[in-house]
């Protein structure tokens, strides 16, 4: 008894810094950078851009044939459909259009993700599928937020927060009508689900066994 009194005593001091290692841990875990990514697209283009000229719809999860997809943001406008995924990352970024996977490098360390290219595309034709509309009314935008380096030559369809704005105002071909992007907002107002924890719990589990097969 009194060695575990005196163990008390001694782990005392420590306790206060076991909170601080769980809030170390979140802010570190990708959820969280992933998040605070699409909260920074989101209030940049909110500021910059009129939000009557260009519909928003964020954290989207709609269904598909297999499943569901989940779409950071969702801009409809006059100029077409912005299908914009967010990556927040530093370091340096190697990646081309057409390569599987590109490599983010922080000092020796190198991480493989997905090409997000290829990602936005299943997003794209899953909106295509549900409505009903050609290839050519979405627009692909990957945002690359935070300190990070492109040291490959990227496509068109990426850039920084930096230049977001730029990039996006350099789409300016009116393809929409105003009937039609009232429907589009109306269907996806309908098909859209929750943002709940339940509905992303199960878009994971779908990526899971995608990813599995």
């Amino acid at each position: 008894m009194a060695i575990f009194s005196l163990l008390v005593s001694m782990l005392k001091p420590l306790l206060w810094f076991l909170p601080l290692l769980v809030i170390v841990a979140l802010l570190k875990s990708p959820s969280f950078k992933g998040m605070m990514g699409e909260r920074s697209v989101r209030n940049l283009i909110g500021r910059r851009l009129d939000l009557t000229i260009y519909r928003e719809f964020h954290d989207l999860t709609v269904p598909t044939e297999d499943g569901t997809t989940q779409i950071d943001h969702v801009y409809v406008s006059p100029f077409g459909i912005l299908v914009i995924e967010t990556k927040n990352m530093s370091g340096w970024i190697f990646g081309g259009k057409n390569q599987a996977q590109w490599t983010q490098t922080i000092y020796r360390n190198r991480n493989k993700f997905q090409n997000p290219l290829r990602q936005n595309y299943r997003h794209i034709k899953a909106l295509e599928a549900l409505l009903g509309l050609p290839a050519n009314a979405f627009k692909s935008i990957v945002v690359f937020t935070g300190d990070c380096t492109f040291k490959t030559e990227m496509p068109d369809e990426v850039c920084t927060n930096s230049n977001l704005i730029e990039h996006i105002h350099s789409i300016d071909k009116r393809i929409l009508s105003d009937e039609q992007i009232s429907e589009i907002c109306s269907r996806l107002d309908s098909v859209r689900l929750e943002p709940t924890r339940q509905t992303r719990r199960e878009h994971i589990d779908h990526l899971k066994r995608r990813h599995r097969t």
